[in-house]
């Protein structure tokens, strides 16, 4: 057996999440299906660094599987690409020891998320930034985004559904960019790792605080208090980006 780790990339648009479900359409579940026909009908699990949501798009999510078979790397990349889908590819191909796990093995995750701020929506981005309309003060947002970096329990901004109980993470960098030109705004954020749908509910927070509904220094409050109802928002999925997973 020969383990691969595969770099790759997706519209998550039309997936129900990477997650290998029954009778749902999604990333994992592709990826499985196509080392099935090369493999001539042999089942081969795939590992991912994570799980993205439904409608979560990915720049470079990574992988690992074990394979029955040595074909070199760069043979891998393009076999597996000619049976992807038109919304997933295939960007790197390594063969790697044994104990490289894409999860396990993970240092940390940097995400993006892209805010359109147009007043209605753009049916051309719809599925590719959460929308927001509303008015912000970007100097309260610059501000608020200085208290999410450093460590600190996030509990107050995990979903339900989450199954860690352990909520203290650390974010390295946390940004925000303002592209005037598509009338959006990018998010980015570098941590050692995140909790269910976190990303999503900072970007929300962060909103409030610049729509001026929040004080500029709630994130503070709300580290404090550990209660996931007192965040309350989550931003849309279709703005969020897995955008690089570090090992």
């Amino acid at each position: 057996m020969t383990r691969y780790k595969l770099t790759l990339a997706y519209d998550g648009t039309d997936f129900a999440g990477f997650q290998r479900q029954p009778n749902q359409r999604t990333v994992q579940g592709v990826l499985e299906r196509a080392l099935f026909k090369m493999t001539k009908g042999q089942a081969v699990t795939v590992h991912g660094s994570g799980r993205t949501d439904s409608g979560v798009h990915a720049l470079g999510q990574v992988v690992h599987f074990d394979y029955p078979g040595n074909i070199p790397a760069v043979n891998m990349l393009r076999a597996l690409n000619s049976l992807m889908p038109l919304d997933t590819e295939i960007l790197k191909s390594e063969i790697v020891s044994e104990d490289f796990h894409a999860r396990f093995s993970t240092q940390g995750k940097r995400y993006l998320y892209k805010v359109d701020r147009g007043r209605y929506t753009n049916p051309f981005t719809r599925h590719y930034a959460g929308h927001y309309p509303y008015p912000l003060d970007l100097t309260r947002i610059q501000t608020a985004l200085a208290d999410v970096q450093g460590t600190h329990d996030f509990t107050s901004f995990a979903a339900s559904g989450g199954v860690i109980k352990y909520k203290v993470r650390t974010i390295y960098e946390a940004t925000m960019l303002d592209v005037p030109e598509s009338n959006q705004l990018h998010f980015e954020f570098y941590g050692n790792g995140f909790l269910y749908n976190m990303v999503r509910i900072l970007v929300a927070t962060l909103l409030e605080i610049g729509n001026g509904r929040r004080d500029v220094h709630d994130f503070l409050r709300l580290y404090a208090v550990k209660d996931r109802q007192q965040a309350r928002g989550t931003a849309p999925a279709s703005g969020l980006y897995l955008k690089k997973v570090y090992y």
